[in-house]
């Protein structure tokens, strides 16, 4: 958390007195000033008001200004509440018992801690939202549950045990905005329905192979070709796999059976994210504990249950980065983390079956997005860490778990990261894939179908000058693009006919035509998408 404004108000001023430090940073902090202003860093803002709007100097005052001005911040409420007990918010709704704020205050108390205030006998008034769905994503109105035991709707997109939030800052609103329907659409009015689906199969390789180096792995033919199958299968079919036994389904298939791993689906072991340097452990993330991975997925599943109809760019990121902060797997999380982009999109049907967007593909391509998916990462893992490092401890002894994960790693600080883990904000990384999905569709697929129509167009006018099946003229294709428009020998003795005086050229200048028309480079096409291959000489 940023350093406290001088004179601050509101969440701030509870965090000064109480001592109270959220690790995700307030989106929002209040302090009284010369003069109303507002000043925005990095979607941060910082807002200052005149003598006038002091409140009193007690918590339910600053709480109450906290909820009407500032942005809900559940990770920092959960810990107040923790530290300031119930009195002042019990003593707040016994005195105003048909105020608003008051019953907003006792609803998220209990919500929060799981622990009961009592009701006061005269409670009343119109039942307000428990979050201000102007601020925060919210639950889709006809799932909002009405509480009369405070007369509050239950708004809250998740559960008690994990509600990831999204502050709708200028940047996030832009991002929800992104019409995927309608980029699709370009891309089909531009190139054809048959096109972009006879594209899927290809664009499901190429997106599990960019999955794979993400993790360092890219050369993995086997697993890639594997992961590959399981998103061509299962994206979009079946249960959403959040529950044990379709999380459990879903790793068999994506690990396959030589694995170390004993026991599929949710971990029975504790993990962490990091790397083996001079042979130290630099750990990167600590995840929850194997015993609160289940609730936490459920509140994941909530989560998507309960912003239905809402932008699925904004659904298909919190569920995608949720999952990778849960980490409920022993092996595989990265995988099924960025199998839950297209499983999202697909069941909320803005991306038709089968077309897989090579999302991970835009992220190895560029180096700048992939610096900014580590970063995106760290919005959450380096705060924690900061915080909790030192409760990080590798013991002499190993220890065998029953999944079959044999470690000596140990994390005593769960208590202090648990309300982080429980209600991260996942903004920036809505944001992040935003841009990501946004240049898959006017990018990377427009030039994977602009490639395959001009090699659709290369294949014909090839068999205008000599007639072969399909599969000799691809093989004649991809040869002029490995060798630069040369005849190799190997394919002059597996095809007498071109090497007929002026075959070759003839052929050679056809899909050199073909290629143009796209904007091609002719026979001096490099295929990119098929990188390493021998020229067969």
């Amino acid at each position: 958390m940023t350093d406290l404004p001088a004179d601050p108000i509101g969440a701030a001023w509870l965090a000064q007195i109480y001592g109270v430090q959220p690790l995700g940073r307030l989106p929002v902090m209040s302090q009284v000033g010369g003069r109303r202003a507002t000043q925005v860093t990095d979607g941060f803002r910082m807002e200052s008001y005149t003598e006038a709007m002091r409140p009193d100097e007690e918590p339910a005052a600053h709480l109450q200004f906290h909820l009407r001005h500032e942005v809900p911040h559940l990770e920092f409420l959960a810990r107040l509440f923790e530290k300031t007990g119930p009195v002042f918010v019990q003593d707040w709704v016994t005195v105003e018992p048909t105020g608003q704020y008051a019953r907003r205050a006792a609803f998220l108390y209990e919500w929060l801690t799981g622990d009961t205030l009592v009701v006061p006998e005269r409670l009343g008034g119109n039942y307000v939202d428990a979050i201000d769905e102007a601020k925060l994503v919210s639950a889709t109105r006809d799932r909002v549950v009405k509480v009369q035991r405070w007369r509050v709707n239950d708004n809250l997109p998740g559960t008690r045990e994990f509600c990831p939030c999204v502050v709708k800052t200028e940047a996030v609103m832009r991002a929800v905005g992104l019409d995927v329907p309608r980029l699709f659409g370009e891309l089909t009015d531009e190139f054809g329905e048959d096109l972009l689906m006879r594209s899927a199969v290809w664009m499901t390789l190429r997106e599990s192979k960019a999955s794979f180096a993400i993790e360092g792995e890219a050369d993995r033919v086997g697993r890639v070709q594997r992961f590959a199958d399981v998103m061509a299968r299962r994206t979009g079919q079946g249960a959403v796999p959040l529950s044990n036994a379709a999380l459990a389904e879903l790793q068999q298939e994506i690990l396959g059976d030589r694995t170390t791993i004993a026991h599929f689906g949710v971990r029975q072991s504790p993990v962490f994210v990091g790397e083996t340097v001079r042979y130290q452990e630099v750990v990167h993330y600590v995840a929850p504990a194997a015993d609160e991975i289940g609730a936490m997925l459920e509140g994941l599943k909530v989560f998507l249950e309960r912003t239905q109809g809402q932008s699925s760019v904004m659904r298909s990121a919190v569920t995608a980065f949720g999952f990778v902060y849960i980490h409920p797997l022993a092996d595989g999380n990265g995988r099924v983390h960025r199998f839950l982009v297209n499983d999202v999109l697909r069941r909320d049907g803005v991306i038709p079956d089968p077309v897989i967007l090579p999302i991970s593909a835009v992220i190895t391509d560029d180096a700048g997005e992939r610096r900014g998916y580590d970063r995106v990462l760290d919005q959450v893992s380096r705060p924690l860490m900061q915080a909790v490092r030192e409760q990080v401890v590798f013991e002499s002894r190993q220890t065998t778990y029953p999944d079959g994960v044999v470690s000596n790693f140990s994390f005593q600080g769960a208590d202090q990261a648990r309300p982080l883990w429980r209600y991260p904000d996942l903004g920036p990384h809505t944001v992040f894939l935003a841009n990501i999905i946004g240049r898959t569709l006017t990018e990377q697929m427009r030039e994977e179908s602009r490639y395959l129509r001009s090699h659709a167009r290369a294949r014909a006018m090839l068999k205008e000058v000599v007639e072969m099946p399909d599969q000799q003229a691809d093989r004649v294709l991809r040869s002029i693009e490995q060798n630069r428009g040369e005849l190799s020998n190997v394919l002059a003795k597996e095809m007498p006919v071109l090497q007929q005086a002026g075959v070759w050229a003839e052929i050679v200048d056809a899909v050199s035509q073909a290629f143009a028309q796209d904007g091609g480079v002719g026979a001096a096409v490099i295929d990119r998408y098929r990188p390493g291959k021998p020229v067969d000489r």
